[in-house]
């Protein structure tokens, strides 16, 4: 065979070998809580190189994203920042409540600049006067409920509320207001040092204090019509290329791990928001 035709056959042989993953590409649309970004942006990247599917992410408050999946009625994903708002979807029919699978562990905790220079050592130290605190915004953000219940818990919450200078409207923007020297500290996850280890540090709480270890799960959305597709995204994230992708951003992927952070914690369950709130 000719030097040509040789080429145009290996051309064909190429095209006629990968025309199919494009011509049946398709789209997901991912509701993801912002407390995962940084390593759902990552999975994502990964699942799309791999399988040649696409995939929109929404990021935001576990709470408006529930919203806004339920108001536009469509989406393929649901992956909120606490089983509580999973909760909430499975009993408004937003999702697909057999597909549920936890992804990754949060562990709740106190984060301050890189540095600790207000030396910031416990949870009373929130009370300090003059310092400054922040929170998710707890009707809303998976974290800042997790904060209430905490303060409420250990019956801190009348003394370190008149130092909360703000509520934040996502998990992503509570890690940035003590990164960009906004607060003094935060209630967030112990997870946000690692997204911006030069700027954030970890003071964690003592364990009695933790009342709950956070989990985020992931289903199918009730409105997707590639369920097939988002069944294999949700696979992907649970596999053991997903969980070296969640333990690389300094999440905690297992039960025993999680349970050693925070051996006194019960895992999930839900929180009512006190009327004072």
């Amino acid at each position: 065979m000719k030097p040509g035709k040789i080429f145009i056959a290996l051309f064909l042989s190429a095209f006629l070998h990968f025309a199919p993953l494009e011509a049946n590409a398709e789209e997901l649309e991912f509701f993801a809580g912002s407390a995962s970004k940084p390593a759902t942006e990552e999975l994502v990247k990964a699942f799309e190189t791999q399988t040649g599917h696409s995939i929109k992410v929404y990021f935001g408050s576990s709470g408006s994203l529930l919203s806004q999946m339920k108001i536009v009625k469509r989406g393929d994903l649901y992956f909120p920042g606490s089983p509580d708002f999973m909760k909430l979807a499975i009993n408004e029919g937003a999702v697909v409540p057999e597909t549920d699978r936890i992804v990754t562990y949060l562990i709740p905790a106190i984060n301050v600049q890189k540095g600790n220079p207000r030396n910031i050592k416990e949870l009373q130290d929130l009370a300090r006067e003059g310092l400054r605190v922040s929170i998710g915004n707890p009707h809303h953000v998976c974290v800042g409920l997790y904060a209430v219940e905490i303060m409420e818990h250990a019956g801190l919450a009348a003394s370190i509320k008149p130092n909360i200078k703000g509520y934040t409207e996502s998990c992503a923007k509570t890690a940035n207001m003590v990164a960009v020297n906004g607060v003094d500290a935060i209630l967030g996850w112990r997870v946000f040092q690692y997204w911006n280890p030069g700027q954030i540090e970890t003071v964690m709480l003592q364990p009695d204090q933790i009342v709950r270890i956070s989990y985020m799960p992931i289903a199918i959305s009730a409105f997707s019509k590639k369920r097939a597709l988002a069944q294999q995204f949700i696979d992907f994230a649970c596999s053991d290329t997903g969980k070296r992708i969640f333990e690389k951003w300094g999440y905690v992927t297992n039960e025993e791990q999680a349970r050693a952070l925070a051996p006194h914690a019960r895992i999930g369950g839900d929180y009512i928001l006190p009327e004072s709130w």
